[in-house]
C-alpha cells in the first residue's frame, strides 16, 4: 500500500473512531481502533485501552449530548492530527480540541492532545474552532 493510500486510511480510522467510540458511546467496538497497550499522554489518563474505555463510558453517562464536531484531519507517515469543537452539551460555547494519534497495524496505539476553551471574542475576529 502507498504512503498516501495509508494516509487515507490511517485518517478515516480516526474520524470513525471520534464518531463511532466518543460521539456515539459504542466502546464495545473500542477494540477495532485502540491498541490494547495504548500509550496515553494526557496527564489524565493512565495508559491501556480498558482505562479509556472506562472514561469514555462514564464520560457519556454524565455528558450524553457531548459531541466532538472535527473541522479538519490530516495524516502522514502513521500520525494523524484532528481538530476538533468540543461541545459538552448544545449551545455550550465549547472547547478547541487537537488530538494527535499514531497508527500502527490499523490500530491507535499512543495518543496526545491539547485543548483551549472557545473565548467570547477575539482580538483579530476570527473564531478559533
Amino acid at each position: 500500500m502507498s504512503n498516501h493510500a495509508e494516509s487515507v486510511r490511517d485518517v478515516q480510522l480516526v474520524r470513525d473512531y471520534i464518531e463511532n467510540i466518543w460521539n456515539e458511546g459504542l466502546t464495545g467496538r473500542a477494540d477495532e481502533y485502540l491498541a490494547e497497550h495504548l500509550i496515553q499522554h494526557n496527564p489524565n489518563l493512565p495508559d491501556g485501552r480498558k482505562p479509556l474505555v472506562d472514561f469514555i463510558d462514564g464520560f457519556r453517562e454524565q455528558l450524553p449530548e457531548a459531541r466532538f464536531e472535527i473541522r479538519r484531519t490530516a495524516g502522514e507517515g502513521g500520525l494523524v492530527f484532528a481538530h476538533s469543537h468540543f461541545r459538552p452539551e448544545p449551545g455550550h460555547r465549547g472547547v478547541v480540541v487537537v488530538d494527535i494519534f499514531r497508527i500502527e497495524d490499523g490500530r491507535i496505539v499512543e495518543h496526545w492532545d491539547v485543548r483551549e476553551d472557545v473565548p467570547e471574542t477575539t482580538l483579530s475576529g476570527n473564531e478559533v474552532h
